[in-house]
């Protein structure tokens, strides 16, 4: 891994010089929306704008879905050697890693969150996805069907057509890379929507994937708001396949434009609220509470996985959460551009006062054991200080409802039925994670947890070869893994009589 700067004041010099690009990228090339229309991009740690971003519209969708559709029938991209896609894409990843910490500071000036994070986890992660999936590219086999001597059937999977990505404003480059990569490696043509929130380096990726070769009108980025542009390409008949990832009630209104358009299908990753359980026979109780503090503090505790509700079995409540207490001073909020920084900034303003919200909730329904203010005014950035309530009812506001902020609910448990009932009562099953050395527990609670993926004394562990997603109102489908394919493909059977004399 490369070794990056940790002089804070060169990092504020190099924020200061960027010139980020506003413009919206359709048909190859960057261009003002179509009603000249632009917002303010700012940076949360500082209140600053960052740059004048195009505020795309339902005539811009229009635009880059005839660009897309042109391009997806020319065949350039989607019906190219496989082998062709995989060069590029592994040229896009390689050109990621290149522009790295560009991109990092970006990343954290749009959304406030810790450089350090961006320039060692976002950043190269989004590249290894463009990798992964470029590597894949030309390696998935097509079936031959045993039909008899006959016949001959064959099952291909073809792209689907024109690909709306609609990401969110948490890790807004590697959730752009875990719906594109996939739908540009099957052959697809894509209209990528960032979040109005964290427009910036989706904006440069359309540039950088210019540069490694994707042809004019297969990648395009529309910046805007919701209404405006997300609406329009869940409801524009040119899209054949919506991949969301964002809140629950956003989702759902994805699958209601389905409805009332062309049935494109819609594929979903949405809220959580995953539980962390701690059980008295766990190894390393103070390695558990890091994972417990990690688990809901990183990234300022934007994170669809964080898991928010932790149980704790009563023998060891009192030791456990004084372990957590102790964890959590590792997350101070700072400044995003110093590397020693535990914690950066929230999003805006606005979910700085929806969390806020919830943390009044929380004084009226638990204890609070710290945090629970904001910080850092001075610097007229959104700063939240981790913040733990204990004694929680599993049935309290903050224990139910998807906060997206570092606030975590502590709670007590006497046995495993209990646990189980507790953690299941969710609307969500995005993941969880159990911590015990009783491998015979580990393995029942895996099952019995209503959740797409369980960590067994870990916590969030996700992989490129594993599949991401959730159950039940966490949403539907699969990012990363070759399964990600199964998404963005369509499965045809061509059945073909033998007529020859010998068959």
């Amino acid at each position: 891994m490369k070794d990056h700067s940790t002089d804070t004041s060169a990092w504020t010099a190099r924020a200061a010089a960027l010139q980020p690009s506003g413009k919206a990228f359709i048909d190859g090339r960057p261009v003002a929306a179509a009603d000249g229309q632009s917002f303010d991009c700012i940076n949360p740690a500082t209140g600053q704008v960052i740059a004048k971003v195009a505020a795309c519209g339902a005539e811009d969708v229009d635009r880059a879905v005839k660009a897309a559709r042109r391009s997806f029938a020319a065949g350039s991209w989607s019906r190219c050697d496989p082998s062709e896609r995989r060069k590029v894409l592994i040229r896009l990843a390689d050109l990621i890693e290149g522009a790295t910490e560009e991109l990092a500071l970006l990343e954290s000036l749009d959304t406030g969150k810790l450089l350090r994070d961006a320039l060692t986890l976002d950043i190269p992660g989004s590249a290894a996805v463009f990798r992964f999936f470029g590597e894949a590219c030309d390696k998935l086999l097509d079936e031959v069907v045993p039909v008899g001597s006959r016949a001959l059937a064959t099952i291909t999977r073809e792209p689907v057509g024109v690909v709306g990505a609609v990401v969110p404003w948490n890790f807004p480059l590697k959730m752009a890379a875990w719906k594109c990569a996939p739908a540009l490696a099957a052959g697809n043509s894509v209209i990528l929507k960032p979040a109005e929130q964290s427009p910036l380096t989706a904006l440069r990726l359309a540039e950088l994937a210019a540069e490694a070769g994707i042809p004019d009108g297969v990648f395009n980025v529309l910046p805007g708001f919701g209404p405006e542009a997300g609406g329009p390409i869940g409801l524009h008949p040119g899209i054949d396949c919506v991949g969301f990832t964002g809140s629950t009630e956003i989702g759902k209104k994805f699958m209601i434009y389905a409805g009332q358009s062309n049935m494109k299908r819609v594929w979903l990753e949405c809220g959580g609220k995953s539980a962390f359980v701690v059980f008295p026979d766990t190894k390393d109780l103070a390695a558990a509470a890091k994972a417990a503090a990690a688990g809901i503090f990183f990234n300022q505790g934007e994170v669809c996985s964080a898991t928010s509700r932790l149980f704790v079995h009563r023998d060891v409540a009192d030791e456990f959460t004084a372990l957590l207490l102790e964890a959590s001073q590792a997350y101070r909020p700072g400044n995003p551009l110093d590397l020693s920084s535990g914690m950066g900034a929230m999003i805006s303003e606005e979910q700085t006062a929806r969390v806020m919200g919830y943390v009044d909730k929380g004084r009226a329904e638990a204890d609070l054991l710290t945090g629970g203010t904001r910080v850092l005014a001075e610097t007229g950035g959104s700063f939240i200080a981790p913040t733990i309530f204990g004694n929680v009812d599993p049935k309290a506001v903050i224990a139910t409802e998807e906060i997206f902020g570092p606030v975590l609910s502590v709670m007590s448990f006497a046995t495993e039925a209990e646990v189980v009932a507790a953690a299941n009562a969710s609307i969500y099953g995005l993941g969880a994670s159990v911590w015990t050395s009783d491998l015979d527990r580990a393995v029942r609670l895996s099952r019995a947890m209503q959740v797409g993926s369980v960590s067994v004394n870990a916590v969030d562990n996700v992989d490129l070869r594993t599949p991401f997603g959730g159950v039940k109102q966490s949403g539907n489908g699969r990012d990363l893994s070759l399964h990600a394919f199964e998404k963005y493909c369509d499965l045809k059977t061509t059945w073909i009589a033998l007529q020859g004399e010998g068959a």
